[in-house]
C-alpha cells in the first residue's frame, strides 16, 4: 500500500492550524455574533479560545500516541469501536467540509464584489482549483499556505496597530445586550472559528516527528489565535457603530475604512481573501484524509483509499470531498456555522472521553508523548462544557447533527458492520473491570506498529532476536536452583544440549558472580558450544527469584547464550538489554503486563540505541 509522504514541520503545522482558524471566524461571523451578545462579543471569542485550548489537550495526547491519517476518527475508532468511529469520522469529514465551504463562500463573495460574477459559479470553480492543488501534493499546498498565512498575518497586524488607537470606549456601552449569559451562549456559535485545530490532527501521519511537532504546533496556535481574535474583535467593536456592525458581512474591512480610508478597506478585503484561501487549502487537505482512514478500516469502499503513486495523495478521497464541499455551498450561512460548530464540539467531547477510556484500560502500548494535565479533571470538565455548549446552540444545530449521525449510522449498518471486527480500548476497560478475557492482542500489536512508525524505528538484529525469543511467565517466589531447573529444560531444546549440561552452564556462570544487575533484573550471559549461534530467553517471575542476599526478588531475567564467534553481538545484546531495563516505566509495565505478548512488546518498544549494519 502506498504511504503518505511526511513533509510537514512545526512551522508548517502552526501555519496550517492558524490559517485554518483565521477566516470566516473574524471576517464574516463578527456581525452575526455581535447581534447575539453586543460589544462583549470579543470576550465570547476569547472564552471560546480558552475552551478550545482545554479541549485540544486531549487531541494532542491521542494524536501523539496514534499519528495516523484521519486524526480523531482513527483514535476514536480504536477507543470506542467501529460504530462510534464511523459516526465520528463522517461527522468530522462533514464538519471540516462545511467549514471549508464557509471559506470558499467568502472567496466567492470577494470575487463577486470586484467582478459581479455569480457567487455559486465562482464557488464551484474555486473548489475545483483547490481539489487540483491538493491532488498534486501536500508539500506544495502547505508551502503556498504558509506564504499566504504570513502575508495575511502582516495585514492583520497593520489593522490592529492603527485601529487600537481609534477605539471609542462609548461603543462598549451597554456591554451586553442580553446579560452575561449571552456572552457564554455566543461562545458555542463562534467556536467554529477554532475548527482548524481538528483539521491539524487529521494530517498527523504526514508530519515530521509528530510526537513533538503536533502538541507544540497545536497549543501554540490556539493561544496565539485566541489573543489575536480578542484583539481584532476589540478593534472592530470599538470602531464600528452597533448598527453598522450587526448588519455587516465584511466587518473588518468596514472597520478599517473608518481609520485607513479606502486603502484600508481594500487591504482588509485582500486579507480576508488570503484568510479564506488558507482555510480552504487546509480544509480540503485535512477533510480528504477522513474517507481515506475509513476506507483503510474497510468502513468505506476500498477505492477511497487509493493513493497516487506519483503525488502520494489520496486522489479519490480528495475528489469526493470536493463534491461534498460544492454541495455545502448551497446551504444557509448561519446554518453552516451552527452545524460545523456542533459537530466539532462533539469531536472534542469524544476525544476527552477517549483519553479517559484509554488511560483506564491500561493498554500498555498506548504511549503518547504529550499527556493531558490534571487528569482526570480536565477531560471531565471538557466533556461537561462541550455538552452544555452543544445543547445551548439550539434545536436546529442538534437536529442537523442528528441528521448526519443518522447518515453515518446508515453507512455503518449497510457497509461497515460487514467487515472484520476490530478490538478497541473500551473492551479492554470492560475486561479489566470484570476480570474476564474478552480481548486479544490485536490493538496492542497495532499500537506497537504505529509507535515504531512514529519514532522512525529501523529494526536491528536484536529486534529480530526479541521477536523469536522464548518468553516464560512463571509463578514465584522461587529458589535459584529450582528456577534454573525449569529454565534448563526449556533452553536445552534451543541450544542442543541436555538439560543437565544446560543446568551446569547456568550454575557455573552464577558462581563466577551474581548476574543480578539490579534488585529487579538479572542478565545471565553464557558462552555455548558451536558457531554462529545466539539465543535469548526472557522470564518474568512476579513472585521473585532469590539470586543473592542483595537481590532476593528478581522479577525480570534475560538469558543471553551465544557462541564465541558471536562475541560482538553478545556485547550489543547485553548493552541493548541494559538500556531497555533502565527505562523509567520498565518495572511497572513488566509487572502489569497481561501476557507474554505484552512482555515482548515492552522489550520491542523499549528505548535504546539500535546497532544497524
Amino acid at each position: 500500500m502506498e504511504k503518505l509522504k511526511k513533509e510537514l514541520n512545526v512551522f508548517d503545522v502552526f501555519s496550517i492550524a492558524c490559517g485554518a482558524m483565521i477566516s470566516s471566524g473574524i471576517f464574516i461571523l463578527p456581525g452575526l455574533a455581535f447581534g447575539k451578545t453586543g460589544p462583549s462579543v470579543f470576550l465570547s471569542y476569547f472564552f471560546a479560545g480558552v475552551i478550545a485550548l482545554i479541549g485540544v489537550f486531549s487531541i494532542a495526547e491521542l494524536t501523539t500516541a496514534m499519528p495516523k491519517a484521519g486524526g480523531d476518527y482513527f483514535y476514536i475508532t480504536r477507543t470506542l469501536g467501529p460504530l462510534i468511529g464511523t459516526i465520528s469520522g463522517i461527522l468530522s469529514w462533514i464538519a471540516i467540509s462545511l467549514k471549508t465551504a464557509f471559506a470558499i463562500f467568502g472567496i466567492a463573495g470577494v470575487i463577486h464584489y470586484f467582478t459581479g460574477w455569480d457567487i455559486f459559479a465562482v464557488g464551484i470553480i474555486v473548489t475545483l482549483f483547490f481539489v487540483f492543488l491538493n491532488s498534486i501534493g501536500i508539500g506544495l499546498a502547505s508551502r503556498i499556505d504558509v506564504i499566504i498565512f504570513i502575508i495575511m498575518l502582516l495585514l492583520i497586524f497593520v489593522y490592529i496597530f492603527f485601529g487600537i488607537t481609534k477605539v471609542s470606549i462609548s461603543h462598549f456601552e451597554p456591554f451586553t445586550y442580553n446579560g452575561t449569559n449571552a456572552i457564554f451562549s455566543t461562545v458555542g456559535f463562534v467556536f467554529v472559528s477554532y475548527g482548524g485545530l481538528v483539521k491539524v490532527a487529521a494530517l498527523s501521519e504526514e508530519m515530521k516527528n509528530p510526537q513533538k511537532t503536533l502538541p507544540l504546533a497545536l497549543i501554540s496556535s490556539v493561544i496565539f489565535i485566541g489573543f489575536l481574535y480578542a484583539l481584532v474583535m476589540f478593534v472592530v467593536v470599538g470602531t464600528l457603530t452597533p448598527e453598522k456592525l450587526s448588519s455587516s458581512f465584511t466587518p473588518i474591512a468596514d472597520s478599517a475604512s473608518k481609520f485607513l480610508g479606502e486603502p484600508g478597506y481594500l487591504l482588509m478585503i485582500i486579507a480576508a481573501m488570503l484568510a479564506f484561501i488558507t482555510t480552504a487549502i487546509a480544509g480540503m487537505m485535512s477533510a480528504s484524509r477522513y474517507p481515506l482512514a475509513l476506507s483503510r478500516d474497510f468502513l468505506f469502499p476500498k477505492i477511497t483509499a487509493y493513493i497516487s503513486k506519483r503525488f502520494h495523495t489520496p486522489l479519490i478521497s480528495i475528489y469526493i470531498t470536493g463534491a461534498l464541499i460544492i454541495g455545502a455551498l448551497f446551504l444557509e450561512l448561519e446554518m453552516l456555522a451552527k452545524a460545523a460548530s456542533a459537530i466539532m464540539m462533539t469531536t472534542y467531547l469524544l476525544s476527552s472521553l477517549a483519553v479517559i477510556i484509554l488511560r483506564e484500560s491500561k493498554i500498555q502500548n498506548y504511549r503518547p508523548t504529550f499527556r493531558v494535565p490534571l487528569y482526570p479533571y480536565v477531560p471531565i470538565f471538557t466533556i461537561l462544557v462541550f455538552g452544555f455548549l452543544i445543547v445551548d446552540l439550539g434545536l436546529q444545530a442538534v437536529e442537523i447533527s442528528l441528521f448526519f449521525v443518522a447518515f453515518a449510522f446508515f453507512v455503518y449498518f449497510f457497509y461497515g458492520r460487514r467487515t472484520e471486527k476490530k478490538e478497541y480500548a473500551l473492551l479492554h476497560l470492560v475486561a479489566r473491570i470484570t476480570s474476564k478475557e474478552i480481548t486479544g492482542d490485536h490493538l496492542e500489536d497495532e499500537l506497537k506498529n504505529i509507535l515504531h512508525e512514529r519514532d522512525n524505528v529501523v529494526l536491528d538484529r536484536f529486534d529480530h532476536l526479541l521477536k523469536s525469543a522464548s518468553i516464560l511467565d512463571v509463578e514465584g517466589p522461587m529458589a535459584l536452583k529450582d528456577f534454573f531447573s525449569v529454565v534448563a529444560d526449556e533452553l536445552a531444546l534451543d541450544i542442543h544440549l541436555s538439560s543437565e549440561e544446560t543446568y551446569k552452564l547456568l550454575e557455573k556462570r552464577e558462581k563466577i558472580g551474581s548476574t543480578g544487575i539490579t534488585p529487579f533484573v538479572a542478565i545471565p550471559h553464557i558462552i555455548i558450544p558451536g558457531t554462529k549461534t545466539f539465543h535469548l530467553m526472557v522470564v518474568r517471575c512476579c513472585g521473585g527469584i532469590f539470586f543473592s542476599k542483595e537481590n532476593p526478588k528478581i522479577k525480570a531475567i534475560f538469558f543471553l547464550l551465544g557462541s564465541k564467534d558471536e562475541r560482538n553481538f553478545h556485547l550489543q545484546a547485553l548493552a541493548s538489554t541494559a538500556q531497555i531495563v533502565q527505562g523509567k516505566m520498565f518495572e511497572r509495565r513488566w509487572v502489569d503486563a497481561r501476557n507474554t505478548n505484552n512482555l515482548r512488546d515492552i522489550l520491542l518498544l523499549g528505548e535504546r540505541k539500535r546497532f544497524l549494519a
